[in-house]
């Protein structure tokens, strides 16, 4: 029997049977979609197909981040059960949900002085940081401890590469990523802007991609790049999407061709309604362990 609980944020962009089967506590965001708001609870409540139709359609979103008093919530039901809790948390390049969980840990440090409490900064999103959670699953039921877990999540965290493409720029320039002219150009021309995660946990642009096929093409050569042991990778690849299935698909097909050694089939999850609030639908991501992201 597991001494204690590792837990996440629901923008792991995995599924809620995913997390039973992984024995993996989750808090959920909550996004707005034309005012009325919505718990993140990995589609149960709102499927992200939905939202991303409704998107389309001129639906307005907005996201919130997980409460410092939802925290203490959320821990004090593991910490009741007298287990100790490794807590990982979306990337602070993207959300002050890392500090609103620090607040809950030293409140709740008072009251239950015997329990551990760590919080890990992923520095990730979507399901990259839902991959980093699942080796952490991993470990824990291969016999580590929590605190070997947790300096092996702060060590490695920056391996986990996040490397993405969006196939549709609208919901770019109405979040400020890219400019009207910038947009307006990039529609006309094609481009599928290559964006990864930096080490900061912040969105990068790397590369402006004419045309899908090629996209698919370029993100396949930058796991071929940074991945581990390179061509002979043998470690979890997943993917994430928003309403283009068939591309992540495509993506799929040529990793599972080009890193023979995987371990398993590249596994594929949509786009979560946090994550997706923000990218709208044509976003494909794959993620991988690698060298360590340096820039």
């Amino acid at each position: 029997m597991n001494t204690y609980c590792i837990s996440c944020c629901s923008t792991v962009d995995l599924t809620p049977e995913r997390m039973r089967a992984r024995e993996l506590r989750y808090v959920c965001f909550k996004f707005m979609l034309d005012g009325v708001e919505y718990p993140d609870d990995m589609g149960v409540t709102m499927p992200s197909e939905e939202l991303f139709h409704r998107m389309e359609n001129g639906a307005e979103t907005k996201t919130s981040q997980v409460s410092a008093m939802e925290y203490v919530e959320h821990f004090e039901s593991m910490l009741k059960e007298g287990k100790d809790i490794l807590h990982v948390t979306l990337s602070s390049g993207l959300s002050g949900t890392y500090n609103s969980a620090c607040v809950a840990k030293e409140e709740l440090a008072q009251k239950y002085p015997g329990r551990k409490i760590y919080i890990v900064d992923s520095l990730g999103a979507s399901s990259g940081y839902g991959l980093l959670v699942d080796t952490l699953a991993d470990m824990r039921d291969a016999g580590k401890t929590v605190d070997e877990l947790y300096e092996w999540a702060v060590e490695n965290r920056l391996r986990m590469h996040h490397w993405f493409f969006s196939t549709d720029l609208t919901y770019y320039i109405r979040g400020g990523r890219i400019s009207k002219t910038a947009g307006f150009i990039g529609t006309v021309l094609n481009i599928c802007p290559l964006l990864n995660m930096d080490r900061g946990g912040h969105l990068a642009p790397r590369e402006k991609i004419r045309g899908k096929r090629q996209v698919i093409k370029k993100i396949v050569a930058k796991m071929a790049l940074y991945a581990e042991k390179k061509a002979d990778y043998n470690g979890k690849c997943f993917l994430s999407h928003s309403l283009c299935i068939e591309d992540a698909k495509a993506v799929a097909a040529m990793v599972e061709e080009q890193f023979p050694c995987l371990q398993g089939k590249v596994e594929i999850f949509p786009i979560g309604t946090t994550i997706g609030s923000h990218t709208g639908p044509g976003t494909v991501a794959l993620f991988f362990w690698g060298d360590k992201r340096e820039d």
